[in-house]
Parts: structure tokens; C-alpha cells; sequence
């Protein structure tokens, strides 16, 4: 018993040291990309289409929270407390996800597509049915709780400056670790394509919503689902 516990524990960490290694393959690159554009776009359209709340951005949404103090801000104290929540539930869910199949090399694009799944259904709902007030709070919880997975699993996998969501950190680096600034001017690639993608991801998401609403999250749950797909080219590769 002693021996099978010390192997599975040993295939946990070669799993967990392959998948948190910066050097990881360039499809896994992308596919963390794409994420990051995704998310661009999906707290654009939260933002400007779902009441001035972020899906993905909990950072925001504590700022907002002290904002909402102020009555004339125009912002939701409830929104952001339902946004917020929900996507610590999907971190709580992801993470237990992580933790007990980690030795699966299939496990991020697992949880993935169950993310593209959720958007797929609330772009559906919302064509269908609209944006109501009432429906509102529901849209936010289930956008948020679907991130809240995505946030926990690019955090198990520790690409370095490919979080897919806060770049406040990837900013520091680009500009501390510069040579300009006496550092060793490491992964400025990268961390230029992080901050691109999110840019890009927000600026088309901005566009899309004065279409529609579900048009934007249909994007969203897209980029999602290549990065799905992506991981999964990986790892047979890999196998």
C-alpha cells in the first residue's frame, strides 16, 4: 500500500511540475491566450451589457463594492456580492476538480469545456429570451461561477504571466524586469501578448454588445472551447 501511495503521488507531482513548467508546449501557450482573450470579452459585455459588474475581474469588483458606498456611483453592491461569490463557488469546485484527478492529463480541458458549456447555455438563454431584470443576477452568477473554474485551473497549471485574468502583475514585470530597469528583460513576449489578447478580447467585446448580448457571450464561450480544444491537441501529443 505504502508503495502504490508514494507511485501515485509521484505521477501527481511529474503531472504538476509538466503543467507549471514555462516552457509548456506552444499550443498550451495559446490556449491560455485565448483565454485571456476570452476573458476581455466576457467582462466587456458584463460590464456595459449585464449592469457595470465583472464576471472575471474580482478585483473590480471589490473596488466596486467600496464604490456602491456612494449613492450616486450608479453601481450594485448586491451585483457585486452575487458576482463575487459565485466565482469563489467555481474556484471552490475547480480546485477540488484539480486536486483530486491532477494526474489526469486530460483534466484541464475537462473543466473547460464544462466552462464553454455553461456560456453556450446562457448565450442560448439570453437569445432566446432576453436580458430581464429578474434574469439578470442569474446571468451574472452563472458567468461568474463558470470563470471561477477557469481562474482556478489556469492558477493549478502556474504559467508564468499567463493567468488569464489579472494583469497587474504581468504589467510590474514587463516594466520592473526590464532591462531598461536593470533586470534580465525575461518573457517580454509573453507577457506583451497577455496584456494584446486581453486588449483585444475587451475591444471586441465593447463592439459586439451594441449587437447583442448573447452574440458577445457566444463569442466568449468560443474562445473558451478552443482553448479546450487546444489542451487536448497537447496532451495526446504528449501522450
Amino acid at each position: 500500500m505504502v508503495g502504490n501511495s508514494g507511485t501515485a503521488q509521484t505521477a501527481v507531482h511529474r503531472m504538476q511540475s509538466k503543467l507549471a513548467a514555462p516552457t509548456t508546449s506552444r499550443r498550451t501557450i495559446a490556449a491560455l491566450l485565448s483565454l485571456t482573450a476570452g476573458t476581455g470579452v466576457i467582462d466587456a459585455v458584463s460590464y456595459l451589457g449585464l449592469g457595470h459588474v465583472f464576471v472575471a475581474n474580482m478585483t473590480g469588483n471589490i473596488v466596486f463594492l467600496g464604490f456602491a458606498a456612494n449613492p450616486s456611483s450608479g453601481l450594485s453592491a448586491w451585483m457585486a456580492l452575487i458576482a463575487l461569490g459565485a466565482f469563489m463557488f467555481g474556484a471552490l469546485v475547480g480546485g477540488a476538480v484539480g486536486h483530486r484527478v491532477a494526474a489526469s492529463p486530460t483534466w484541464p480541458m475537462s473543466v473547460l469545456l464544462v466552462q464553454a458549456a455553461l456560456l453556450g447555455v446562457v448565450a442560448a438563454t439570453a437569445g432566446v429570451f432576453g436580458i430581464s431584470t429578474v434574469g439578470r443576477p442569474v446571468i451574472v452568477a452563472t458567468l461568474a461561477f463558470a470563470y471561477g473554474l477557469q481562474n482556478s485551473t489556469a492558477r493549478r497549471m502556474a504559467v508564468a504571466d499567463l493567468t488569464t485574468t489579472v494583469l497587474t502583475l504581468t504589467v510590474t514585470g514587463l516594466a520592473a524586469d526590464s532591462r531598461v530597469a536593470g533586470g534580465p528583460g525575461a518573457k517580454p513576449v509573453r507577457r506583451l501578448a497577455s496584456i494584446a489578447t486581453m486588449l483585444a478580447g475587451a475591444v471586441a467585446g465593447a463592439l459586439l454588445v451594441q449587437v447583442s448580448v448573447a452574440l458577445t457571450i457566444a463569442v466568449a464561450a468560443g474562445c473558451v472551447l478552443v482553448s479546450a480544444v487546444l489542451f487536448g491537441v497537447d496532451r495526446r501529443a504528449d501522450s
